[in-house]
């Protein structure tokens, strides 16, 4: 009996050895592809580069009007694609691995719009800085996930029960966003339905820098839970037969994916559809049983990425990237959408 209890432990071991070293060559094969696009996108615009030159920016090696073009124009919006995208990613990941359901996304169920309710008032009411905003999008997330979740729980929470009212909630929001643009002056409403599409036009190192900030720490969080998580995506009495705090684990994990959510949606308005469509994508190139957190960071920061590039050049005015992502994903909803309904019959 103990020799096979041995030759599981080391033939679990050894799958998930496989399974980190397949994420780990997928990281690193996104990675490539990552920097091959940011090259690519900081080369690209009206005063077009040379990818040696934009190295050369990069790298201190270039003054003047190049540097200025490449560090202080295009990059801070390249490195807000990839961060908030990474943060999408992550945040989408958790939903889904706790609800073990892939519509859990954060923009579905309503945590973006309450985010998006929290800076909306912030912006069209108090007028206040960007710490506000951020402050206002992290409470609107909370209260919207508080709100969800109790009028979701009945002896316990389904996903697919709280999907649903995520859905009406976020419904009844959208309305009430509608009302507040409606009742303020103009000019301010019109920026807000702008900064409401999701858009990285104007993205300063400033906010780079604070955005960046909070996603860092949440993201260490993540890194933190992520044992854990994958762990309750086994059932509840597993993992707390494995010595997990349930209850204290899905909290964390909440905060923190709606915390990532609000600080990007502060940032630069809500960004649809990453959260869902990178964990999934992440899940079938790692070939992984569950999800994994650094793979859908990358997919994410890919898709943002790519989608902003898509946006700066498809039009003779830059668009949205929400505009774009929103096109990504809405085929890849229906997709699931169909797919979830073939389950169930």
């Amino acid at each position: 009996m103990d020799f096979g209890r041995r030759t599981l432990v080391v033939r679990g071991s050894r799958v998930g050895l496989r399974i980190d070293l397949r994420s780990l060559l997928v990281c690193a094969a996104l990675t490539a592809v990552v920097i091959a696009v940011a090259l690519v996108a900081l080369a690209t615009g009206s005063y077009r580069l040379g990818i040696g030159q934009v190295a050369s920016a990069l790298t201190g090696g270039e003054t003047g009007l190049v540097h200025d073009i490449v560090v202080e124009w295009r990059l801070p919006r390249v490195v807000a694609a990839l961060v908030f995208g990474a943060a999408l990613g992550v945040s989408g990941a958790v939903f889904q691995s706790l609800m073990r359901n892939p519509l859990a996304d954060p923009g579905i169920i309503g945590f973006s719009q309450g985010s998006y309710t929290g800076a909306l008032i912030v912006i069209l009411v108090v007028n206040g800085s960007y710490a506000q905003l951020v402050g206002g999008a992290l409470i609107g997330g909370m209260a919207t996930a508080v709100l969800v979740y109790v009028l979701a729980h009945r002896r316990g929470v389904q996903g697919f029960r709280l999907i649903i009212i995520g859905i009406g909630v976020s419904a009844m929001l959208g309305s009430l966003n509608t009302w507040l643009m409606l009742k303020a002056d103009l000019e301010v409403a019109m920026a807000a339905s702008a900064w409401g599409s999701g858009s990285l036009n104007g993205v300063s190192w400033d906010r780079v820098a604070i955005g960046g900030s909070c996603i860092a720490v949440l993201l260490l969080l993540a890194a933190v839970l992520s044992r854990p998580m994958r762990q309750m995506e086994l059932g509840d009495d597993a993992a707390a037969s494995q010595g997990v705090r349930i209850q204290a684990v899905r909290l964390g994990l909440i905060v923190v994916g709606v915390a990532l959510t609000a600080t990007v949606t502060a940032a630069s308005g809500p960004i649809a559809f990453i959260s869902l469509v990178a964990p999934q994508i992440s899940r079938r190139l790692a070939r992984t049983p569950g999800i994994t957190l650094a793979p859908a960071a990358f997919v994410g920061a890919l898709l943002c990425l790519t989608a902003d590039y898509i946006a700066q050049h498809i039009a003779p005015t830059p668009l949205p990237v929400g505009i774009i992502t929103v096109m990504i994903g809405g085929s890849y909803l229906g997709r699931l959408l169909f797919i979830e309904a073939r389950k169930r019959i």
